[in-house]
């Protein structure tokens, strides 16, 4: 494994940590390679930058997220701000535009990284943004999600879970029949049913809302000299990421690309739900070198 070191870049709003396996500026003449996510943090891509040994990888902690410690007095989490901490991030590598592999909300960021600094990203490859917008259901979807917050506040973080899981499993639009199923229980998944009191979750708050209600502008995205991939997990066809990956990628005037496993296809073990890693690499790998 490349050796990795652990950086801050000190902004008035924010300690925003990051990491760096390989040199800078790369070797073999290509960009660095920087892999994001929202919520999660770099820890969720160690297992996938061992597959990239070849290339310059950085991962980093989303403003208040993990390692980086908010200095602004907020908690909500806005793909603008974001792509703002990115763009600072990216000049601060000093390594010219890079690629990016973005997952979830990191790709949500990602779409507003290359609205706002175009010159920032030679390609982007967006695995399964969550934006409501994009759907032909779009209301039902913001209702939905307002259903597991509330379950959230009302019963604590294992209710509010499984009622994300059930919203991120179900297959096609949110029907009648979607709505009309009892809570789900947490025992169900293996979760607790105890309330700790906390209510600050990135996921199951409010505090992440600007994400799946971002609204990217088609026009400005395509374009921009950005090479964008909007990509899909196999296992995940008719589930609400699946289907606003279509929609993203409809929006664009393309079709998703798929690739291995699920929504988390590219982490290991580690998270108790692992997808196919290496197969994922290879499947970046190739999206990246057809450039």
């Amino acid at each position: 494994m490349t050796n990795k070191l652990t950086h801050t870049l000190a902004t008035p709003g924010v300690d925003l940590v990051y990491d760096v396996r390989g040199p800078l500026p790369p070797s073999g003449g290509r960009p660095p390679l920087l892999m994001i996510g929202q919520p999660m943090t770099a820890g969720g891509f160690e297992t996938l930058a061992a597959y990239f040994t070849d290339r310059t990888v950085v991962t980093y902690d989303p403003r208040g997220l993990g390692r980086s410690v908010r200095k602004d007095g907020r908690s909500d989490h806005t793909p603008q701000q974001q792509a703002a901490d990115l763009h600072l991030l990216i000049e601060t590598l000093g390594a010219g535009p890079v690629e990016v592999f973005a997952s979830s909300g990191g790709a949500v960021t990602a779409l507003e990284l290359v609205a706002a600094h175009p010159g920032d990203v030679v390609t982007l490859v967006a695995h399964e943004p969550p934006i409501n917008a994009v759907l032909p259901d779009a209301t039902a979807a913001e209702r939905a999600r307002a259903a597991f917050h509330e379950a959230y506040r009302a019963k604590g973080t294992g209710a509010g879970m499984a009622a994300f899981i059930a919203m991120t499993s179900w297959q096609g639009e949110f029907t009648d029949a979607y709505f009309a199923q009892p809570a789900p229980d947490p025992a169900m998944f293996g979760m607790s049913t105890d309330d700790d009191g906390t209510r600050g979750d990135p996921l199951l708050s409010k505090d992440s809302w600007a994400i799946s209600d971002y609204r990217p502008e088609a026009g400005v995205l395509t374009a921009a000299p950005t090479r964008i991939v909007i990509a899909v997990g196999e296992e995940s066809a008719g589930t609400y990421t699946a289907r606003t990956a279509a929609g993203t990628a409809a929006l664009l005037g393309q079709e998703a690309v798929v690739f291995p496993s699920h929504h988390g296809g590219f982490v290991g073990g580690e998270f108790g739900y692992a997808g196919k890693p290496e197969e994922f690499s290879l499947r970046l790998r190739d999206v990246l070198d057809a450039r």
